[in-house]
């Protein structure tokens, strides 16, 4: 009889995303290697959201909501690119 061999397929491809999301529309924000540090990134995000929460609600500007899943790196848009906190500093609005 052979040996059983765990191999965990995809391990190198998995990465941690930080998805930002107005109403029904999300985009990829960031991507880590590590849950943690997309955890700290997450952290960060709602911290200057809420320091921008007054302005925000004065421009009438959609407040965006951040969360961390799995996702491949096949999974992300070809042009992908990081967003800032503050999404619309960009000219972007998720």
């Amino acid at each position: 009889m052979g040996t059983l061999v765990s191999v965990r397929g995809g391990d190198d491809d998995t990465l941690w995303a930080v998805v930002a999301t107005v109403g029904r529309k999300s985009r990829v924000a960031e991507v880590f290697r590590s849950r943690s540090q997309a955890l700290d990134d997450r952290a960060w995000r709602d911290q200057q959201v809420k320091a921008y929460a007054d302005w925000l609600v004065r421009a009438r500007q959609p407040v965006p909501h951040y969360s961390v899943a799995p996702i491949r790196r096949s999974d992300l848009p070809r042009k992908w690119t990081p967003l800032p906190a503050l999404g619309f500093l960009r000219g972007q609005l998720i």
